[in-house]
């Protein structure tokens, strides 16, 4: 019945139901998780089981739902059955995070939001008392000011190395056309010289002239874009002009490298391992000691005020900070608006001082609950009890109250619907446990493929037949090794390492002939091939980007002078190649 439920709401409702409705199931379910029991307010989009009237579970997914929950009371049970809360989260959240374009109406809804995001955040700002700034200031200084001093020496002798990354700009310089770039601000002048940052050396000041300094007035605005997230809404970010996004990888590279003389705020805020919060979500749910929070509209709710009293004290890293930070935006159907956050997805800058923000917020509210200043031995002592990966916030148990009051009082919002404490299920960084039970779903990111010539989705669906294989779904598994057979005619046993896309047995891999000179094992299939674009450079631009190599890169790559950039598509080529 769960079977024809799906296929007849599928049909008639489209594949809506699959993206939306199932996965606001999903979602209702691992709210009762989290709270104990089942109120009257979930899963409203499904009936109760006819089989009682006394009953408050919905008949879709009963035989599961009835090993986790009393039907009768709602209450969930002492020992649910984990393999039950694994099949409905598998099952209701499977297409919850497929790529898809959503309607121009909900896209419209997005950039609407982000305006109102923008006037909520202005509104925060001036609704915070003189005594909350301070507070503020004063963590944020005991948090950083080591780290932020260094910082500060580092930019004031000029040891700032500013770099270009392969994506796109709001000025639209793609590849190696961003190192003759000639356009600056004067924000930025005053701290980078744009002599010593868009030319090898002040001796090319004969070229001088063709540089054009802007005025703040005069800046290039960001550009907000929706990018596909969910069929319910997009994803918002915002892409830099060209000079503010190679000012800010510069200071990104100056924080990160600053940052690892600090263990303790090393062990307290996560840029690149993601590992450290899930094993803190794992031990949360066993003990019940650690709560995992989730911020929505995390980077767009950062306001640039905070950001400022946060640096108050470092003058030439505030001044940093400020010149490298676009100050309007041009969003779709409202023009350009001044922003009052510090940056929105895009920026270079964004993830690590979100982060930072966000860890002086939970320690502005463990302040306040212990009611005892913040100190350097407070703060070491709440190092594997805190940990801020993005806005994926894990904190104690006996404090996840006042930290939250913290959060949304400096202008956060807490995703309640994704922020547990109460019960024993905990989720952060793509990992969920309950109890100490890994129960992680596998997720369909791309629909299915129907020619081997839908590059992107032949990839997508192969990743997800090896995921359900290692998740032990040998029915579906053994579906879609049958479908993606009829889409590519060579699909190999191979592991995990191999560049061929095939698939993944826990027997092993298989031998089709042997390397006649290296004599190592081959396999034919399809390996993915992409070419990256044309783009000569000569000349001073050629010379700067030698200058700003980093750690070989990009003198490793012999051409890198004649094509660079993102490629502009992705094929897949036969061809015979090691199977591991």
């Amino acid at each position: 019945m769960d079977i024809k439920t799906v296929q007849g709401r599928t049909k008639h409702e489209g594949l809506s139901f699959l993206t939306i409705t199932l996965p606001t199931f999903g979602k209702d379910f691992q709210k009762s998780l989290n709270q104990g029991f089942v109120d009257d307010r979930s899963f409203q989009a499904f009936s109760k089981w006819k089989r009682s009237s006394r009953s408050r579970l919905p008949g879709f997914l009963q035989g599961f739902s009835r090993l986790v929950f009393d039907p009768g009371t709602g209450v969930l049970y002492d020992e649910p059955d984990i393999d039950a809360i694994l099949a409905i989260r598998q099952l209701s959240l499977l297409f919850s995070k497929i790529l898809l374009p959503c309607s121009d109406a909900r896209v419209a809804k997005a950039m609407n939001d982000y305006v109102v995001c923008e006037q909520d955040v202005r509104t925060t700002d001036s609704l915070l008392s003189s005594e909350d700034l301070s507070d503020f200031k004063r963590v944020s200084g005991v948090l950083f000011q080591s780290l932020f001093s260094k910082m500060d020496r580092e930019i004031y002798y000029g040891n700032v190395r500013p770099k270009h990354g392969p994506g796109s700009t709001a000025d639209k310089l793609l590849g190696n056309k961003k190192f003759d770039q000639r356009t600056w601000t004067s924000r930025l002048e005053r701290l980078f010289p744009f002599g010593e940052n868009i030319f090898p050396s002040w001796s090319y000041y004969d070229q001088f002239g063709d540089v054009d300094i802007l005025e703040p007035g005069q800046e290039l605005p960001v550009k907000v874009i929706p990018v596909p997230k969910t069929l319910k809404t997009p994803r918002i970010i915002a892409i830099e002009p060209t000079a503010m996004q190679y000012a800010q990888q510069g200071v990104l590279e100056l924080f990160l490298e600053s940052l690892k003389g600090f263990d303790s705020l090393s062990a307290l805020l996560g840029f690149d391992d993601q590992q450290p919060n899930q094993l803190m979500a794992h031990q949360g749910s066993l003990n019940g000691e650690l709560a995992t929070l989730d911020l929505s509209e995390a980077s767009d709710r950062v306001s640039n005020q905070l950001v400022r009293e946060m640096v108050s004290h470092s003058p030439h890293l505030r001044e940093a900070l400020d010149c490298t930070r676009s100050r309007k935006a041009d969003v779709p159907g409202h023009g350009v608006i001044r922003l009052a956050k510090f940056a929105s997805m895009g920026s270079a800058l964004c993830f690590p001082i979100e982060a930072m923000v966000f860890l002086t917020m939970v320690f502005v509210g463990i302040e306040r609950e212990l009611r005892t200043p913040v100190s350097d031995d407070m703060i070491l002592s709440y190092v594997n009890k805190v940990r801020i990966y993005g806005d994926d916030i894990i904190v104690p148990i006996d404090v996840v109250h006042s930290v939250v009051d913290a959060l949304e009082l400096f202008g956060a919002r807490v995703n309640v619907d994704k922020s547990f404490w109460i019960g024993r299920f905990r989720e952060s960084c793509g990992k969920e446990y309950y109890d100490g039970h890994d129960v992680s779903i596998v997720k369909v990111r791309r629909v299915l493929p129907t020619h081997r010539r839908h590059v992107q989705e032949v990839i997508s669906v192969v990743s997800l037949r090896n995921q359900l294989y290692r998740a032990g779904c040998w029915g579906t598994t053994k579906w879609l090794d049958s479908f993606i057979s009829r889409i590519i005619k060579y699909y190999p046993l191979v592991d995990e390492s191999s560049p061929v896309l095939g698939r993944f047995s826990f027997l092993g891999y298989e031998t089709q002939r042997e390397h006649p000179t290296l004599h190592s094992p081959l396999v034919k299939g399809y390996v993915v091939s992409s070419r990256i674009p044309r783009d000569n450079l000569d000349g001073p631009g050629a010379l700067l980007k030698f200058f700003l190599k980093r750690g070989g890169q990009p003198s490793v790559d012999g051409r890198h002078l004649e094509r660079a950039g993102r490629p502009h598509a992705v094929d897949i080529k036969l061809r015979w190649c090691s199977p591991f």
